[in-house]
């Protein structure tokens, strides 16, 4: 069962988590925004001050759809909301754990949506199984990204393969990496799935370099090198392209309704009303503002390299596989601790720090301490967490 969080950049925070006590049943919300009907049963105080939306996803979803996006129209939500459905950059992570999977997490794999777009990152042993229990299906699913060819990293995408190729309706699958990772990834589809055979679908292997690979309209994708034990490791930085926000209060002051014709306007084009005025961008749009970052890191054995590619970001979302009192084993087999990760968020300024890649030998809340003592705003993933990434405006 999936568990929905929201980090709107900078503003607002809501968090759904699951736990395994008994969950109260009030829905507590943030003030900063909820409909009116979860807004009724907020409580007041440090509860609320903390902006965490509680309660089963059961009882959140009876009110509300995943994703925490709002219907359209007067009073749905304040601000640019209201006509206007916000981009953001979501997150399911579908296995949280490192090198082997536990009874609670399953090994690497996390597909990231904008809009009708979706990446699966990397794509470890039973991801296919993780996809159907979060729900999310298998429908668009063409594009993957893989961080590195470590076989926890990489060992499901046989087995997708297998299925897309039986029952998935799929044209067309294309998969991106570095050079050594795309050659394990060939070795395992041709020499053992498909052994001289010929994919059902277009199945692509795109050899990935440093800097812009994937960009639509609205966003790029860009990859960075990431030290790793010697392989062509590579980390994803999700942005959106920069934008002028929607000012409602101007098209309400001008009569602009709701519906198609705000979007003409945030599309850049002049509209004309019923009454025969026009209205053009200019009259209903803000000063231009850059689109949200989301930096992704898979494993990582140093974080100085990071920095700057981190810089800024709303979100970083990267590997935590030991705890500080084992640094000597993280440097010895190139992976970072979670008093690392904290630290490279607060050296790059970034907004929201999440971490996963966890090794069985710690409890949750030790990797959580580890890091917040560092850095604030650090949030532990487990399987089946979503977290969407908006900035307002």
């Amino acid at each position: 069962m999936k568990n929905y969080h929201m980090l709107v950049v900078p503003h607002l925070f809501l968090k759904f988590k699951s736990c395994h006590s008994a969950w109260p049943e009030s829905v507590i919300a943030s003030q900063a925004g909820v409909q009116p009907a979860l807004a009724a049963s907020a409580p007041s105080g440090a509860e609320a001050s903390r902006g965490c939306l509680r309660g089963t996803p059961s009882q959140y979803l009876s009110v509300h759809p995943p994703v925490v996006l709002p219907a359209n129209g007067p009073g749905a939500f304040p601000g640019e909301w209201q006509g206007i459905i916000p981009s953001m950059f979501e997150i399911v992570f579908l296995g949280t754990s490192a090198s082997a999977p536990s009874a609670k997490r399953g090994l690497s794999a996390q597909i990231v949506k904008h809009d009708e777009f979706r990446f699966l990152i990397d794509c470890g042993e039973g991801t296919q199984r993780q996809i159907l229990q979060s729900g999310i299906g298998f429908r668009n699913l063409k594009n993957i990204f893989v961080t590195h060819g470590h076989l926890d990293h990489i060992l499901g995408l046989a087995g997708l393969l297998s299925t897309f190729m039986r029952w998935e309706t799929i044209e067309e699958l294309n998969i991106y990496s570095g050079k050594w990772a795309l050659d394990r990834i060939h070795d395992l589809l041709y020499g053992v799935v498909l052994r001289g055979g010929q994919a059902a679908m277009l199945l692509n292997l795109h050899e990935v370099k440093p800097g812009v690979f994937f960009e639509t309209n609205d966003f790029t994708v860009t990859a960075f090198p990431v030290f790793h034990r010697g392989s062509d490791s590579l980390g994803f930085k999700f942005e959106e392209r920069s934008h002028r926000p929607f000012l409602p209060e101007k098209a309400e002051a001008l009569g602009v309704p709701f519906g198609p014709i705000r979007r003409d306007l945030v599309d850049g084009k002049t509209v004309t009303l019923e009454d025969g005025r026009k209205v053009g961008p200019e009259d209903v749009l803000g000063p231009l503002k850059p689109g949200v970052r989301m930096v992704y890191v898979g494993d990582a054995g140093t974080t100085e390299d990071l920095v700057a590619v981190c810089q800024d970001a709303d979100a970083l979302v990267i590997e935590s596989t030991y705890l500080e009192e084992e640094a000597g084993m993280a440097k010895q087999f190139s992976h970072l601790t979670a008093k690392m990760a904290a630290e490279l968020a607060a050296k790059a300024n970034v907004r929201q720090l999440v971490l996963t890649h966890l090794s069985r030998r710690y409890r949750e809340k030790d990797v959580l301490a580890e890091a917040r003592a560092v850095f604030p705003t650090v949030h532990v993933a487990r399987d089946f967490d979503v977290y969407s990434f908006k900035q307002e405006g």
